[in-house]
């Protein structure tokens, strides 16, 4: 959004420096992204006063003009046809730089000495010319700063908008949250000349007639309220001065006075119009409902486009005119024949101008304002003040007071809001009367009741929709860093926390141990089906109003993601590679059904299984399949799932006891760069309402007796299965058994094992445990052959 500096300091009431509103914006979440300088470098221009014109003595189509520039009269010579005596220019004396660096001298034109230059539009960066030197109107004396006349200079910032502040399009709802954060009222600027007020709408549930012209609604949906109002005997031509220099403030440029009235009113108040000449009306009527299918209408960008039944059309009593919300048609625009004045002013469904616009592909900067919702109680404020600009400086008059069909007329919603719950939610105490100055500085009306407060939402305000929403205007006006940054004591909940999400946590825990980054991809991409994705035939589900035709379905995997990242992982020539992500998959249930969705815990692994590292000679060795079998194993633990894991073509699929498909896990086939490892996933269901009990025990008071044991190994015999057996006849006495010593020699392995026993009630003495490391050693000899290795 554009904003002109100077515009929201006149709605201010005050000089406002850009730098200061820059920071105070971002600090109320509309960030400024750049901040334009205009026109500062017209301020050695000045107003002078022809006071005559004669015929260049040496040259037909110059002529030598005597200047007056407040101090003296000089000789100019120009070559512009348009100059006349008696009035007012733009003059640059000797010295000046002009917009593009040009330094004017005094010399001499075809013998004629000419002292400084009167000015064009374009030689002051003002606009185009139309006339040659650009006139004045203004009675300021002679040697007047052209800026004072002219406010051109200022500073133009481009705000940053998010899609739920539809009312910071407008000059008006910017200035709004300055004025709350600087406690200044908000006031439209008086337009200049204007001689008075306006009639205010006449409301009518049905049909309506303005100026001769019946407006009527059909499609209510599509466009629930719309105004219009006539005005007869108006010129169309050039604007003043005063709103070209707003309209270019923001990067707009002048049309004419109608349609820069209706883009004035666009600018400031975000509420867009539309100008129809009235003589081009058929039937003087208006008839908003749905278009026709494949029906025809060339609109005011020359392009001839087709409607069909889910768009708006603005109709005449025989064909479409415009395109609701979107763009007017070339069959009724205001042109400079034009002298009554049919001016639209209207809400539309967003829904409706969203898919309207793309649909025609096409975008403006009404059908941007609609889409994401305008005023509908401030309709009638906006047309009056439209009508008062045109009335102003393009003439006419009203035939009677605009037309306002509202079939349906919504009431101001209230919410509620407790000020306990906004210290609850903020984390300090506000008082009443101050949530209520915040709240009231913003346009919301605010009352108590039955020690509530009850806050009626105004109409810009869309967005704001629960007590939460109220609560963070309050914080952001009170200012975030003005609230404590230490935590604060709290009181434990009794509700413990749901299980799948201490799954989840434990999930990202031990995935990030074993040294894999959590990745995090979008829940959107086309239409896919796999066979190991939910282990059948799953149609994907649509989207209804998608981002792009690539973005068209809801995810049945989280694996695709991350393949795409390997790929960007790729692309930036990282070959090492460890994701894992816990998402939401989805699956079609029918057309009007909700979709399935499934939590899952997916990972991804490539290249190197470690860092390299100085001490290691050669290449580090790369994962293989046996390395994703284990994160199988323990994504399998994590998720709280059990099942057979067996293997199908070539990958490892998990199931339950009744067959259901539960996981898989293997290689997967993708075309990278020559240097790639080769790439390997799993991926698992999060079992839902998973939960764990945690155990604690004492710290052991007993002492510990440790005793080193070493057995000759037959060959063809396990660790595993020695620990299996020393497990089992240690008994309760047995605390851990570890390994920490190999050694081989002719032929024959010795492993050496350290045995720590311990007793959770007593000091064991040497002969309790000798009598259970016999029963060990006796049955290894007798199960697996294995002897103890004397010293």
């Amino acid at each position: 959004m554009n904003a002109s500096l100077n515009w929201l300091s006149a709605l201010l009431g005050t000089e406002l420096e850009p730098t200061d509103v820059a920071h105070k914006l971002a600090m109320l979440g509309a960030p400024v992204e750049s901040i334009e300088p205009l026109h500062q470098d017209l301020g050695d221009i000045i107003v002078a006063e022809v006071e005559r014109v004669e015929r260049h003595p040496n040259a037909d189509r110059l002529t030598l003009c005597y200047v007056n520039n407040g101090v003296e009269v000089v000789e100019v010579v120009c070559g512009a046809p348009n100059v006349e005596a008696g009035k007012r220019y733009p003059y640059a004396a000797v010295g000046t730089v002009l917009p593009g660096g040009l330094k004017l001298k005094s010399r001499k034109i075809r013998g004629v000495q000419s002292n400084g230059m009167l000015c064009s539009a374009s030689e002051l960066a003002l606009g185009a010319d139309q006339d040659g030197i650009m006139e004045l109107d203004t009675d300021a004396p002679a040697g007047t700063r052209l800026l004072d006349v002219l406010p051109v200079s200022d500073f133009r910032l481009d705000v940053e908008v998010t899609p739920n502040r539809p009312d910071l399009l407008g000059h008006k709802g910017i200035a709004r949250d300055l004025g709350a954060l600087m406690r200044r009222p908000v006031k439209l600027p008086p337009i200049p000349g204007a001689a008075g007020d306006t009639n205010a709408p006449v409301t009518t549930t049905g049909n309506g007639v303005v100026g001769g012209v019946e407006v009527s609604i059909d499609d209510v949906e599509g466009c629930p309220r719309y105004m219009a109002a006539v005005i007869e005997g108006v010129t169309v031509g050039p604007s003043p001065d005063w709103l070209v220099a707003r309209l270019h403030s923001v990067g707009q440029r002048s049309i004419n006075n109608v349609v820069d009235a209706t883009n004035y009113a666009l600018l400031e108040l975000n509420q867009p119009m539309h100008a129809f000449d009235r003589a081009r009306l058929g039937g003087s009527k208006i008839i908003v409902r749905r278009g026709g299918e494949g029906e025809k209408i060339k609109m005011l960008d020359g392009e001839e486009r087709t409607l069909d039944s889910s768009m708006t059309a603005i109709c005449d009593a025989h064909t479409a005119t415009a395109v609701g919300g979107i763009m007017g048609g070339r069959e009724s625009e205001v042109s400079e024949q034009t002298t009554d004045v049919v001016l639209e002013c209207a809400y539309f469904d967003p829904k409706r101008i969203r898919s309207t616009r793309a649909a025609l592909k096409m975008s403006t900067d009404a059908s941007y304002r609609f889409e994401r919702g305008t005023d509908l109680q401030g309709m009638a404020d906006a047309l009056r003040r439209t009508v008062q600009l045109i009335i102003t400086i393009a003439g006419g008059s009203e035939p009677g007071p605009p037309v306002d069909v509202y079939p349906n007329p919504v009431k101001t919603p209230a919410i509620f809001l407790r000020p306990e719950r906004v210290a609850h939610l903020l984390g300090v105490e506000i008082p009443q009367k101050e949530i209520e100055g915040y709240l009231t500085s913003l346009g919301f009306s605010v009352g108590p009741k039955n020690g509530r407060l009850a806050v009626h939402v105004p109409g810009w305000r869309p967005d704001v929709v629960r007590e939460e929403d109220l609560i963070e205007e309050i914080a952001r006006l009170r200012g975030y860093d003005s609230f404590p940054t230490e935590l604060r004591p709290l009181r434990p909940s009794t509700v413990p926390s749901d299980p799948s999400q201490a799954a989840e946590a434990l999930a990202r825990r031990v995935f990030t141990g074993l040294g894999l980054h959590e990745a995090q991809s979008v829940s959107f991409g086309p239409q896919r089906e796999h066979a190991f994705s939910i282990g059948e035939s799953v149609e994907s589900q649509d989207v209804l109003n998608p981002l792009s035709a690539e973005e068209a379905y809801l995810r049945t995997d989280l694996i695709e993601g991350l393949r795409q990242s390997v790929n960007r992982n790729w692309a930036v020539r990282e070959r090492d590679i460890r994701l894992f992500e816990i998402g939401s998959v989805f699956g079609k249930r029918g057309d009007a059904e909700v979709p399935r969705e499934q939590r899952r815990l997916s990972g991804v692994i490539s290249g190197a299984r470690r860092p390299a590292h100085w001490s290691e000679s050669g290449p580090s060795v790369d994962f293989d399949r046996w390395d994703v079998k284990s994160l199988l194993d323990e994504a399998m633990r994590v998720a709280g799932i059990a099942g057979e894991v067996t293997e199908q073509d070539g990958r490892w699929v998990l199931r339950d006891s009744e067959g259901t498909w539960l996981g898989w896990a293997g290689e997967i086939t993708m075309s990278g760069p020559p240097w790639a490892a080769p790439v390997f996933g799993f991926e698992v269901v999060m079992r839902q309402g998973v939960s764990r009990a945690v155990r604690f025990e004492a710290i052991p008071s007993t002492p510990p007796v440790e005793r080193d044991i070493a057995l000759w190994l037959p060959a063809g015999v396990q660790v595993d299965q020695v620990n299996e057996i020393i497990g089992k006849r240690g008994g309760k006495l047995l605390e851990s058994a570890q390994v920490f010593d190999e050694f081989r020699s002719a032929g024959k392995r010795s492993v050496a094992w350290r045995l720590v026993f311990r007793s959770p009630d007593r000091t064991l003495r040497d002969k309790d445990v000798d009598v259970v490391l016999n029963k060990v050693l006796k049955e290894l000899k007798e199960q697996l052959g294995v002897e103890r290795r004397e010293a």
